[in-house]
């Protein structure tokens, strides 16, 4: 194979690795699992041999091409990551290693040493433009399951703000809450909007951790062209996947807001009333929302609006927060690694003596949720926009 997945300046950034180790330290891959080889470091070195190997110069280099089962085994570390981007934040020299990763990802599942399991990924896209390959036409079975469902099911010819569900809350059923919450939130402060159903494509976004990002251009095409249609001004994700990825991948066409800003501007133009909510929280700050699209004040400011809330910080927040678990489709790959990062949030989340964990995140309430749940840990997990539900005035 050639060398082509990876940028000039990618090429160079890996050269100034000092093999500090402080991405190390701070990859809850690796702490979970106790495992050097899912760290930074060991990745970094990989490429360095797999970029030797395929070099003109490789006699000079002393380098040898990998055997099937170092390919296997370095693939392996490569794919049980939740591409939290931790280790970029921390980085002292400053190497973009989120989009590095997902070059090593382009670059692994062209040479065919990918875990298999990812195809399916790019097989459900096809067949069903869902990551869980589900009946498209499913995707808003949820709104049946409201209390008081519309009988247009919140679709219109025209409106002016479309709310992008992302696969995950239009399916799993934990998840489904959020949507649901946030309709009623939209419905009560009149805002004039309206859902694509199953015109709604997945965003691409698990694409890009699979390794497949040659397929995205359809989706983006598909997406922005059923928003066209609507006549819509702005575009309203829960999902910080959905939203990073149109921040970084689509055109700037719309206006674009997590829900955490745009029922941030809700509540400050006094369209949201709240009741007394007696409750002490602490908030985890998604990975692709907090680190990857620096939204950290508006969810706080969301959560801190509400009386009656005592709002706590988990030790590590904002930008050192710690991943969940839930990303880059490790579960697909690790499911007991996904668990064992779960546990260190949940147990972050504990040491704080909250009643609850708010996110604002489906990927990360379904992860934290699960491991809740199996092992019957006296915490609630929910998300913003259902806390925000929690505590809405009704007339």
């Amino acid at each position: 194979m050639a060398n082509t997945d990876y940028s000039f300046r990618q090429v160079l950034e890996i050269e100034t690795c000092t093999n500090c180790q402080i991405c190390a330290n701070v990859c809850p891959a690796v702490t979970a699992a106790g495992d050097g080889e899912l760290s930074a470091i060991y990745r970094i070195d990989g490429i360095r041999k797999i970029l030797k190997s395929r070099s003109r110069l490789r006699k000079l280099f002393r380098a040898s091409e990998l055997s099937p089962d170092q390919w296997k085994r370095y693939s392996d570390t490569v794919f049980r990551c939740t591409l939290c981007g931790n280790c970029q934040e921390v980085c002292p020299v400053g190497i973009n290693l989120k989009d590095l990763w997902l070059s090593l990802r382009q670059d692994l599942v062209h040479t065919d040493v990918h875990p298999k399991k990812l195809k399916r990924v790019r097989e459900n896209l096809d067949n069903e433009h869902n990551v869980f390959g589900e009946d498209n036409e499913e995707r808003i079975e949820w709104v049946e399951d409201m209390r008081d469902p519309p009988d247009d099911e919140f679709l219109k010819d025209k409106a002016d703000v479309v709310y992008f569900t992302g696969c995950v809350a239009s399916y799993f059923p934990v998840a489904q809450k959020i949507p649901m919450a946030l309709a009623e939130i939209m419905t009560s402060s009149q805002v004039d909007f309206t859902l694509l159903g199953e015109d709604e494509w997945c965003c691409g976004f698990p694409l890009l951790g699979a390794g497949m990002p040659e397929a995205l251009q359809g989706y983006i095409d598909h997406n922005l062209e059923v928003i066209r249609k609507k006549g819509a001004r702005e575009i309203v994700f829960a999902c910080p996947s959905c939203y990073q990825m149109w921040r970084e991948y689509y055109p700037k066409t719309f206006e674009i807001s997590h829900a955490t800003q745009y029922l941030y501007r809700l509540i400050r133009q006094n369209r949201v009333s709240f009741k007394e909510l007696p409750m002490t929280v602490t908030y985890h700050d998604p990975c692709d929302l907090g680190r990857g699209a620096r939204v950290f004040d508006e969810p706080r400011e969301v959560i801190q609006s509400i009386p009656g809330i005592r709002f706590v910080e988990l030790a590590h927040n904002r930008e050192n927060c710690q991943c969940c678990g839930g990303g880059g489709n490790l579960e697909m790959v690790d499911a007991k690694l996904t668990a064992g990062i779960a546990k260190r949030k949940v147990d972050e989340a504990l040491s704080t003596g909250a009643q609850a964990i708010v996110t604002s995140c489906q990927q990360c309430v379904r992860t934290l949720l699960t491991y809740v749940r199996r092992n019957k840990v006296p915490l609630e997990v929910m998300d913003i926009v259902q806390l925000v539900r929690r505590a809405l005035k009704r007339e």
